[in-house]
């Protein structure tokens, strides 16, 4: 999707979210602007979202993955965003939510 990506990995238990994703927002942001991929520099937006998921939903959730352009023909990135925190009673700050792209 050109506002956001969804990575679905298996995460080494000693290994904290936070690190993770610094090291893939970090090293990603410097091979598209090594790259130069696109026009301009290339900066993620601070923050992300972390679901975890059981084994036996792996299917579910690659088909939902793979389905993204279509599923967001009905609903934005914002307003599914909103949708799962409800839904996981995720208290959370709307100033700190998924910005859109300008």
């Amino acid at each position: 999707m050109p506002d956001h990506v969804h990575v679905f990995l298996g995460l080494n238990p000693n290994q904290a979210v936070s690190s993770l994703l610094q090291d893939l927002k970090g090293d990603s942001s410097k091979w598209m602007n090594d790259q130069r991929l696109i026009k301009g520099r290339f900066e993620w937006q601070s923050g992300y979202g972390a679901f975890s998921y059981g084994q036996s939903q792996i299917d579910r959730v690659v088909r939902y993955i793979k389905n993204q352009e279509e599923h967001h023909r009905t609903m934005t990135f914002l307003e599914e965003s909103t949708t799962f925190l409800k839904k996981f009673n995720v208290p959370f700050d709307a100033r700190y939510i998924f910005k859109a792209v300008e």
